[in-house]
């Protein structure tokens, strides 16, 4: 969804000065810590431009942890040795409790955005030029890299596959033990097919090997295609590219989503996420060029209604900045019921004493899963 922000553009000039005014009054601790994707990708990338602008304006040391999936991405907020992530879409499935996310260890996560970067470029499956793959269809009994403990990057790579009518039994699932050693295996000519930014320095790396690089489109006409992607992954959305590596038109009809998704845990500092997220609007002109995808996290281009809700402090910078209404809020509510609702299941679902075989427990969950969001009058999504 595209929202509007503050209507009248003399309004939104004086707000805009206003707010300016107020972010020199931010505070941030001397030292902050994020996790990220691994070193090289888009994600941790700007999350190290972000990162030196919050030196350079507030005097704040971020120490960005590169980190190969979501469970080890996840682990440091959730043991407070950090304080917020550019995390993919395994926020969404860490919220649901699924894939992952589905075992003792972790259950219903309640994590919350900040801000997020939607830009020109396109996120889906790179594919090896040298395969002669020209559609998706074409992936018929290619190697397909998966990631061990990275729902995002799986379920992402499942649900464009399906886009071609194909399933993980059509492909040959190459494990890698991270998102960086997925796409080393691409170069070293160990896989055929990954998931990335197209923006990311490992698909420009690829492309400019000997292999070659192709992201196949994803025609938007095509509505039995781009169901069964939403089938899998409901969080994709159609869109055009004009920017990145492996386009083999421009624009380029694909698939996007917000990424990377800063965000923290519900139980973070409101006043940190508040002063972070403020800065990061302020400061937008200081980063947007530093690296690529890094103007996605302009303030207009913020998805306020989608499948995550705003951290309390974030839903608070946003609406000092202009970009937060009534609907906004009221779709926050629903999403932080929806949160309470899985975690409330979870624990109704733990007293039960399940099994302890993995399998087996999470069969269980996914059934008192299903049962409590319907009871709730909200759509279970993952089945």
């Amino acid at each position: 969804m595209r929202n509007r922000i503050a209507p009248g553009a003399a309004f939104a000039l004086a707000l805009g000065l206003a707010f300016a005014a107020q972010a020199q009054d931010i505070k941030l601790p001397a030292t902050l810590t994020a996790t990220a994707y691994d070193t090289g990708s888009s994600g941790f990338n700007m999350a190290v431009a972000i990162g030196k602008m919050l030196k350079d304006k507030h005097g704040a040391d971020v120490r960005v942890l590169p980190a190969g999936n979501d469970v080890a991405r996840l682990m440091p907020l959730r043991t407070n040795r950090a304080n917020f992530s550019a995390m993919g879409i395994g926020a969404f499935f860490a919220q649901e409790a699924v894939f992952e996310f589905a075992v003792k260890d972790w259950g219903p996560q309640k994590l919350r955005i900040m801000l997020s970067s939607t830009d020109c470029n396109a996120l889906g499956l790179g594919v090896a030029k040298d395969t002669g793959v020209k559609e998706i269809k074409d992936l018929r009994g290619k190697r397909l890299a998966v990631v061990v403990g990275s729902p995002a990057l799986n379920q992402n790579a499942f649900a464009i596959i399906a886009f071609g009518g194909l399933t993980p039994k059509d492909m040959r699932l190459v494990e890698f033990s991270s998102y960086g050693a997925s796409w080393k295996g691409m170069l070293n000519n160990e896989v055929d097919a990954a998931v990335a930014s197209n923006i990311s320095g490992q698909a420009k790396e690829v492309e400019t090997s000997p292999r070659g690089l192709v992201f196949p489109p994803m025609p938007h006409n095509d509505q039995a295609g781009w169901a069964r992607v939403n089938k899998i992954g409901p969080h994709f959305l159609k869109h055009k590219a004009t920017c990145g590596a492996g386009l083999t038109s421009n624009p380029s009809e694909l698939a996007n989503y917000p990424y990377p998704i800063f965000m923290a845990y519900d139980t973070q500092s409101a006043e940190l996420i508040h002063g972070v997220t403020k800065a990061m609007i302020s400061g937008y002109d200081a980063y947007k060029d530093a690296a690529p995808g890094a103007a996605g996290f302009e303030l207009a281009r913020q998805n306020r209604q989608w499948v995550l809700p705003y951290h309390e402090g974030a839903a608070r910078a946003l609406k000092e900045a202009g970009a937060w209404s009534d609907a906004d809020a009221a779709h926050n509510t629903m999403l932080i019921k929806r949160q309470d609702t899985l975690v409330e299941a979870w624990q109704a679902f733990l007293k039960t004493n399940p099994s302890e075989e993995k399998t087996t427990f999470t069969a269980a969950w996914m059934a008192a899963r299903k049962a409590a969001l319907a009871k709730a009058g909200l759509d279970p999504i993952f089945e």
